[in-house]
Order: C-alpha cells, then sequence, then structure tokens
C-alpha cells in the first residue's frame, strides 16, 4: 500500500512534486542516508556494467532470448539496485525514476546497437490503476528523453497474467505467451520499419520481453532490443 506522501507525488504535477521532496527529503535506497533517492556513495551500484562491451564473449552461448536482437542490462539484482528497484515499483518512490534511467541510458549509450523509439514493457491496466502508475513507463519516458529518441507507449497487456516471480523458469514463457498488443490507438506509423528499444526494470529469463518482441515484430518493427535496470540470475 503506497503510503499518503507517495501517492501525492504520484499525482502532483512537476512543481508540486518539487515542493513536496523540500518538505520530505528522499531517503537512499542503497544505504537509507536522508537527503537523495541514491547518495552519491551507493549510486555505482546502478552502473555495474556500463563500461563493459556489448555482446556475447566468444566461445560462449547467446543467452539473448529469440526474437530480441540484444539485451543489455546496468546491474545485478542485488543490492542498492533491488531496495531502488523495489523503492519505486511497490513503495511509490518516484523520485528513483531519473537515476534508474540514467543508468539504463549510459549503459545503452555504451552497448546499444541502434533503435529509431523507446517502448516499455506494460503492466496490466488493473495493477496500474492499483498502483497509480506503471515504472516501467515511468523509466521508458525517462529513457526516451536522455536519449533524445521518441517515446512511443505502443504495447499493452492485453490479459492479466500471473506475476513471473512466483513461476519456475519453465512455466513463465506460457504464462506470457500473447499476453501483449499493440495500444489501439497507436498511430499506423509509429512502429512499422522502425527499431524498438524496448525497457523493462529486471529481466530473468527474458520471456516478458521476448513476448513484446514479437507484439512489436508482429506489427511490422523492424527489429527490437531490449536493456533493463537489471537482470536475475
Amino acid at each position: 500500500m503506497l503510503r499518503t506522501v507517495d501517492l501525492l507525488r504520484a499525482r502532483a504535477g512537476a512543481a508540486a512534486g518539487r515542493l513536496l521532496d523540500l518538505a520530505l527529503p528522499a531517503t537512499c535506497a542503497g544505504c537509507a542516508k536522508d537527503g537523495e533517492p541514491i547518495c552519491a556513495a551507493c549510486a555505482p551500484a546502478l552502473h555495474a556494467r556500463e563500461r563493459l562491451e556489448p555482446g556475447i564473449p566468444l566461445c560462449l552461448p547467446s543467452d539473448v532470448p529469440a526474437p530480441l536482437l540484444q539485451l543489455e542490462w546496468c546491474a545485478p539484482f542485488s543490492g542498492t539496485v533491488r531496495r531502488a528497484l523495489h523503492a519505486l515499483k511497490y513503495a511509490g518512490e518516484l523520485r528513483l525514476t531519473d537515476p534508474l534511467a540514467g543508468a539504463i541510458a549510459a549503459r545503452w549509450r555504451r552497448a546499444g546497437a541502434g533503435g529509431d523509439f523507446v517502448v516499455n514493457v506494460p503492466v496490466h491496466a488493473g495493477r496500474a490503476a492499483e498502483r497509480g502508475y506503471d515504472q516501467a513507463e515511468l523509466l521508458g519516458r525517462a529513457v526516451a528523453r536522455q536519449l533524445h529518441l521518441p517515446f512511443v507507449p505502443a504495447l499493452v497487456r492485453s490479459r492479466a497474467t500471473t506475476a513471473q516471480f512466483k513461476l519456475d523458469r519453465v512455466h513463465r514463457g506460457a504464462n506470457v505467451a500473447g499476453a501483449f498488443a499493440i495500444r489501439p490507438g497507436t498511430s499506423a506509423r509509429a512502429v512499422p520499419g522502425r527499431w524498438a528499444i524496448l525497457i523493462d526494470d529486471v529481466v530473468t529469463t527474458g520471456a516478458t520481453l521476448s513476448a513484446c518482441a514479437s507484439a512489436l515484430l508482429d506489427a511490422g518493427a523492424i527489429g527490437v532490443s531490449a536493456v533493463t535496470v537489471a537482470r536475475e540470475r
């Protein structure tokens, strides 16, 4: 359940949000120090993989799930990164959006092979209404701004699915198969012939990213790459 201040922040405009920030300073998701959502000492955890070369090392099998062309992530799903994502996703700490999106954008500048627009993995409408926001959409919009690319909310989760973390690897693909579609009202020129950069918070098996990529490719995208804040092994 979101705290009252978190609900106010989620619904406030930019100016009102800044006033709330002054009245109620953030607490670092990493070390609980007051002042910033991620303090300078903890911020490097978000950028653990920023300087790594892209791609799969020679002689190792690819772990990029089809039909994605590329899968990148910023850090392991542990410690500060895990706490930050949980605070954004479940505690309404929306001030974490920009630092988390900044890590995604930095990794993509280093490792990304291309991309014409940014799109997020959507939560189901019922979940978004309950939470008051879609954390991956917030991240996607912020990443698009930082990469100077258009953000296209092209996908919708057409049916509710079981939370992937509750399922084993064998059943995750079936859980999300066919669960995503192009959002009604999306411009007919938004997806066809363009390369999508798909954003989400965490990837484990990649089943959800694959299902989203299939929907985008069926709509005419020429390719889909993905980048997430974290990866859970």
